[in-house]
């Protein structure tokens, strides 16, 4: 800001430019933007009637099997498909096409080729080979490898993931067609997000088709999918204030800044009227984020000032990972367009609810079925209750490794928080499901407890029907009517490793119960065998695992206590929660069921603690800069005014005992604030000095308690400093102009 305009020049600027009504062309106000996202819905992707319409009939029908089916493609068809596919996309106003992947970076990733090949007699001709729409080989050096790859490796794969629709992405000028793909290096370890996420995919299918087959329910189903809806929360600020705010730029969040008077105290902000910027900003990303076929079903303001949310419709969990990477680009490319930036950090501003990705995670067979439904007399459900407790024992057996899979430095911040469950894994099921598991456990469950409507009490307002069970906003894996909601995944985080990990463990659940169901009942079973095989695996498995049922406030410290009592991790940390992922139980899991390699797993280990290193140091870095270059200059001009007041006051014989004091006063904040910049200087240095290996832990142990003694002070400085001396803008006015 020191080379820039004063903040008080981008307040005025942001005030006034926030107050403009939509600049829109006037082209795109003569319908609404609902009306144009169902009007183009989908018009960006190669959807699977596009491919019918445009394929062969008996090319169709083969790729059909890989779609459906999820059997092996036919590389006999692929440039029969890729023809097709540059057509579309030509015709689209597409020029280039890109392999879209998902590295361990927590993004995307492409590299651009052209769809124009010299035809050798001066001219060019639009190709596109069912080679090139297969494979892909991007330089793999540069990106995380957690040691799988030395730097003079550089080669590395794409693959056409076909389950995937492809679509176009669009920018002001350029149209580029994506290819969503799975990435992998040279010798063949996964290197990226989509392949062990597809690998759980087929694991757990494997296992819940097993116990369909035991209950003569696999009729017509030839595979279980699991599927995925993901809330999205995020902050939005003003423009102009974000290229203001260093802090905000490069980590994401704000590294300092005091309290707003008021933020999130009245509640008044949540489900508010919507401001009618960001409305518009929300209806542009709706519109783009339709034609490239994401579902978005709702919006409205969250918790905290400026922070909202937008959650899609239920899809194929691969899909959805796919979309939601999607979701986050749409929501960062459009803000800009109204002079907003959206926040997706997990708590860019301290002191009010941190944004979290609430991952519905449900199964479902290939016709149609959800395996996670209890329907009107669950007690009587038993193919239900099979599934619902396998999930009970995956979590309550692998629970540290589902906590790892939510753990970075940015969700470090919130986990715990209002509104943020607690880094302690447990389910909440409900009054109904909790007491059928009641009755399980001791025997035969014989009724479901229903629970009616409700009389509102005025005879203009219906009866309406009440659900079988209340919501409980402060677990981290709640059962929310047909499936479970994990809400305690980071804003900023791909959900593909959640959801790889979940699928994992519940194959492994399901393995182990399924075994046991078939011992207990026997070749041919009859069907009074099969109850009393279910009866008597369930109750085994729910008197074991019931310790992770918890239906009531995870936000107390009674809570933490009772969860101690029952032999429940509390990893409060990425550092201790990364560890899961570092045992040989872990890695026997993942290869058990051909998700990762031992290899690959501890790759991924390696990467997050580099990443969780990276992370905060570059933190540390960027706050002893906002310290020594923006904080510290405002103080000491401050002091010097302070100064001269006593001096002034003094030589005109006035009396400033009180001036004097709040000088001195001054004056050792000042001093401490200095000694916490050497702090935390040295205390950096010292923890980046440790072996590689230990480096994570050095910096947890040393550099954010330091950093959190300096921003103490930096926002202590920060109510004394005159307002017109203060260099960043405040959250006073970052998280209230709209």
């Amino acid at each position: 800001m020191s080379d820039g305009p004063t903040r008080q020049a981008v307040i005025r600027e942001v005030a006034y430019y926030a107050g403009e009504p939509n600049t829109r062309p006037e082209s795109a106000r003569t319908i609404s933007p609902l009306q144009t996202a169902v009007a183009e819905f989908g018009e960006d992707v190669f959807s699977w009637r596009a491919m019918r319409e445009r394929l062969p009939k008996s090319v169709w029908k083969a790729f059909e099997k890989t779609i459906e089916h999820h059997a092996p493609l036919d590389h006999a068809l692929a440039d029969t498909i890729a023809a097709a596919m540059k057509d579309w996309a030509i015709e689209r106003g597409a020029t280039h096409y890109t392999h879209w992947f998902q590295p361990l970076t927590g993004g995307t990733a492409e590299k651009h080729d052209s769809f124009m090949h010299p035809d050798g007699q001066g001219d060019a001709i639009s190709a596109f080979s069912g080679d090139l729409l297969v494979q892909g080989e991007p330089d793999a050096s540069s990106f995380p490898s957690g040691g799988l790859r030395q730097t003079f490796e550089a080669r590395g794969y794409t693959a056409w993931d076909p389950t995937s629709p492809v679509f176009i992405n669009r920018s002001a000028d350029n149209a580029v067609l994506c290819i969503p793909t799975a990435f992998v290096s040279y010798t063949g370890e996964a290197l990226d997000q989509k392949t062990p996420l597809l690998r759980s995919m087929d694991a757990l299918s494997a296992q819940a088709l097993r116990v369909l087959k035991f209950f003569g329910s696999d009729l017509g189903v030839t595979r279980v999918f699991t599927t995925a809806g993901t809330e999205q929360e995020y902050f939005l600020i003003d423009r102009r204030y974000y290229l203001s705010r260093p802090d905000l730029m490069l980590c994401g969040r704000t590294l300092l800044g005091a309290a707003s008077p008021k933020d999130q105290q009245l509640e008044d902000h949540y489900f508010g009227s919507i401001p009618d910027r960001v409305l518009s900003f929300m209806a542009a990303v709706e519109t783009e984020l339709a034609r490239m076929g994401v579902p978005v079903k709702t919006r409205h303001n969250e918790v905290a000032p400026g922070q909202f949310e937008l959650a899609p419709v239920f899809e194929n969990s691969n899909i959805a990972c796919d979309h939601q990477q999607l979701i986050m680009h749409v929501l960062k490319k459009q803000a800009p367009r109204f002079g907003l930036q959206c926040l997706l950090h997990e708590k860019p501003f301290a002191g009010v609810n941190g944004s979290g990705k609430h991952n519905n995670w449900s199964m479902a067979t290939n016709t149609g079925i959800n395996l996670l439904d209890p329907q009107d007399e669950t007690h009587s459900n038993m193919q239900f209750l099979v599934f619902l407790c396998a999930v009970i024992q995956a979590v309550d057996m692998h629970g540290d490794v589902l906590r790892a899979s939510i753990a970075s430095a940015n969700n470090d911040h919130r986990l715990g928080a209002n509104e943020a469950p607690p880094a302690i894994i447990s389910i909440f099921l409900g009054e109904m499901l909790s007491d059928i598991i009641e009755q399980l456990e001791t025997g035969a469950p014989g009724h479901t407890k229903k629970v009616g409507k409700l009389d509102l009490g005025a005879m203009t307002l219906p009866m309406i029907p009440r659900h079988s069970g209340d919501r409980n906003r402060t677990s981290p894996f709640a059962f929310t009517g047909n499936k479970f909601e994990v809400r305690a995944v980071g804003s900023s985080q791909s959900v593909a490793w959640p959801n790889t990990v979940l699928n994992t463990i519940v194959a492994e659940s399901l393995n182990d119960i399924v075994g046991q169901l078939e011992h207990e009942a026997g070749p041919k079973p009859t069907r009074d065998k099969m109850e009393a095989a279910v009866r008597k695996v369930l109750k085994q498995v729910i008197k074991k695992h019931k310790r992770i049922v918890f239906d009531g406030d995870n936000y107390s410290a009674d809570w933490h206590k009772e969860a101690e009592s029952r032999g429940l991790p509390n990893l409060k940390n990425t550092v201790e929660a990364l560890e899961a992922l570092n045992t040989e139980s872990t890695r026997a899991l993942f290869n058990r069921h051909n998700v990762l390699t031992p290899i690959e797993l501890e790759s991924r280990f390696d990467t997050y603690r580099e990443q969780y290193t990276k992370h905060i140091t570059i933190e540390a870095r960027t706050l002893l800069q906002l310290a020594r270059t923006l904080v510290n200059p405002a103080a000491l001009r401050h002091q010097s005014d302070l100064a001269e007041a006593v001096a002034g006051a003094e030589a005109a014989g006035v009396a400033c005992e009180t001036l004097r004091q709040v000088l001195e006063e001054f004056c050792d904040l000042a001093d401490r604030f200095h000694e916490s910049i050497a702090d935390l200087d040295a205390k950096l240095v010292e923890a980046l000095s440790a072996p590689h290996a230990e480096q994570h832990k050095r910096i947890h142990a040393l550099v954010i308690p330091a950093m959190a003694d300096l921003r103490e002070l930096a926002d202590e400085l920060e109510a004394h400093v005159a307002d017109d001396l203060w260099p960043l803008p405040k959250y006073r006015e970052m998280l209230f102009v709209r």
